[in-house]
């Protein structure tokens, strides 16, 4: 069977070297080119050395004009608003694009540009997926832009979207608690980042502002919920993994079985642990599962659901080879088929 060419914009990062990892990995692909500012020219294996006899590739500059010559999908792990430009002169060829940047996840222009600045390509926004397989399989199956959902919303969304659609949630604001290991804030030096700020260290940031939220409301909406969310995410010492806890006002003290088994039951990548049994994120390290516990307080009534994901995983690369697989008719599984390595 013929292999999908791909090329990856951004490849070095923590997100796109987790990408090039699992491409490397995958039956059915061909990666034909990897871009990286810091590194071009070297090559893949002498930057990290895990790649030795696995991946005999050489860096580039990134070249938007020729970077989607002979492939059919290009992935990009470019920051926010490279990665726009670079979409909009790759989708000139007959590629298809996975976007894991925030450039292609809001749909509305006005509210992108509350969080990000002024969107280069508005006109593409209501093209792009946003990219849970588990929630927009036959969507992404005819997409040719599908944005990769942040780690935090889709952490955040796998526990909340089943109950939203249940028709179960009550009066209130929901409430998301989320703590996420150090690679979640990118590969780049910064003071806040250095192992003696964050070792033995726990830290809540971008508090009532985090970029995601509005992800998270997005998402929520377009499932029906009309709550308010109130998001907070925390700094972990741990390199990947992120865990969330999630407060919802129901209507009345009610089973929630039946509202994740409704989504979830024949999904290959969501574990429901059930009532009472709450993930942990070492579960899920370096895969790309999403685990699910909860519990409902009686007689408040509240449901306190728990999500563990890796956040380059089901967060990040992992979901973005899944969504490959969903788009190109793929069993999804392929390439991404792992246990947790434990401890």
């Amino acid at each position: 069977m013929s292999k999908i060419r791909v090329a990856v914009a951004g490849g070095t990062g923590y997100m796109g070297v987790e990408l090039l990892r699992l491409l490397a990995l995958h039956p059915r692909v061909d990666i034909r080119r990897a871009t990286s500012e810091q590194y071009a020219g070297e090559r893949l294996a002498d930057v990290y050395p895990a790649f030795r006899d696995r991946l005999d590739l050489r860096l580039e500059e990134l070249d938007r004009s020729r970077l989607a010559e002979g492939v059919d999908v290009v992935f990009s792990g470019l920051p926010h608003g490279a990665a726009a430009a670079t979409i909009v002169e790759a989708l000139k060829s007959d590629v298809v694009v996975f976007d894991l940047s925030a450039d292609f996840r809001l749909k509305d222009a006005a509210e992108f540009q509350r969080w990000y600045g002024a969107h280069p390509a508005p006109q593409l926004l209501a093209d792009a997926v946003y990219g849970i397989p588990e929630f927009a399989r036959e969507r992404i199956r005819r997409a040719r832009i599908i944005a990769v959902p942040g780690c935090y919303p889709t952490g955040a969304l796998l526990g909340l979207v089943p109950i939203v659609r249940a028709g179960i949630v009550g009066d209130g604001p929901i409430v998301v608690d989320s703590k996420s290991g150090a690679s979640g804030a990118g590969r780049a030096a910064k003071t806040e980042l250095l192992f003696g700020e964050i070792q033995e260290n726990v830290r809540a940031y971008s508090v009532g502002r985090h970029r995601h939220l509005p992800e998270i409301e997005q998402e929520l909406a377009a499932a029906g919920c009309r709550s308010d969310v109130i998001f907070t995410p925390h700094l972990l010492p741990i390199r990947r993994g992120i865990l969330s806890t999630l407060y919802v006002p129901l209507r009345q003290v009610t089973d929630l079985a039946p509202a994740f088994a409704s989504s979830f039951a024949s999904e290959p990548f969501v574990q429901l642990l059930g009532e009472g049994k709450f993930p942990q994120v070492r579960d899920v390290r370096g895969t790309n599962l999403a685990q699910i516990g909860w519990t409902v307080l009686d007689p408040k009534p509240l449901a306190i659901v728990v999500t563990a994901i890796d956040n380059l995983g089901k967060g990040g690369s992992g979901q973005a080879v899944q969504d490959l697989n969903v788009r190109f008719g793929l069993d999804e599984r392929t390439g991404l088929d792992q246990i947790a390595a434990v401890p």
